[in-house]
């Protein structure tokens, strides 16, 4: 009987495990099955979330365009004034300059002729036997005070007894320097003739552009000496600029 009883106890035993290993398998497949789904479960919310921030963003910016809508017109159209207004400013301010007025040096020093602005003063010296023979200033309205160094005129006309060789050695630091730029120079009105034009440090804490030709046994030079007057030194002067070679 003690026997029949230990041969029945290994069946039963048996019987069991295969029950629990039933059981581990199918709870694996089980946690397999729900991996799997939380990979896109997740994307689903991510996805869930981006929408509702831009949802959110894109109706406020929609209620701020319905609250503001009139003040956001009258801001544009207030800057499209403006820009209209600057535009015109500067149409007139070209125009008003018009017609140009003429100064013509005298016969012994070439008929040095140029063109200026209506608007600006002159003041020229073109009467002496001693160089600069002719000494110009130009400004417009009210000339700057002719004897203060810093003073920065609008246009500067000189026509000197040095070499021009000896002119362009004056500013010859200022371009090995980097200070300024030289480059070969035709006045339109007189081609024949070969000079240079200067841009940068003219010297004497100025800068702007020069113009220097070579004027029989003379040299002429022409410059500007403040940025602001550069338009004009290139729309005005230099290409009504004449001189008898």
């Amino acid at each position: 009987m003690h026997l029949l009883k230990a041969t029945h106890r290994p069946c039963q035993y048996r019987r069991i495990s295969g029950t629990m290993s039933g059981m581990n398998s199918k709870y694996s497949s089980s946690q397999r099955g729900f991996s799997i789904l939380v990979i896109p479960l997740g994307i689903a919310v991510v996805f869930l979330i981006a929408a509702v921030i831009f949802g959110g963003w894109a109706y406020s910016k929609m209620q701020d365009y319905k609250n503001n809508v009139g003040a956001k017109v009258q801001a544009a159209v207030t800057t499209a004034k403006q820009q209209e207004d600057t535009a015109k400013d500067a149409v007139f301010t070209q125009q008003y300059k018009l017609p140009l007025t003429s100064y013509t040096g005298p016969a012994a020093y070439s008929s040095v002729t140029l063109q200026y602005p209506k608007t600006w003063s002159a003041y020229v010296v073109d009467d002496r036997g001693s160089s600069p023979y002719i000494d110009g200033y130009f400004y417009p309205h009210i000339l700057p005070d002719l004897q203060d160094s810093t003073s920065a005129f609008a246009l500067r006309l000189q026509v000197v007894q040095d070499a021009y060789s000896s002119v362009l050695n004056n500013l010859s630091d200022s371009v090995q320097s980097g200070a300024a730029k030289v480059v070969p120079y035709r006045v339109p009105k007189v081609p024949g003739v070969i000079g240079v034009k200067v841009t940068g440090a003219l010297g004497n804490g100025k800068s702007g552009t020069m113009v220097v030709i070579p004027l029989r046994n003379m040299t002429l030079k022409l410059w500007t000496e403040a940025p602001s007057f550069q338009q004009d030194f290139n729309t005005n002067i230099l290409p009504n600029l004449s001189f008898a070679p």
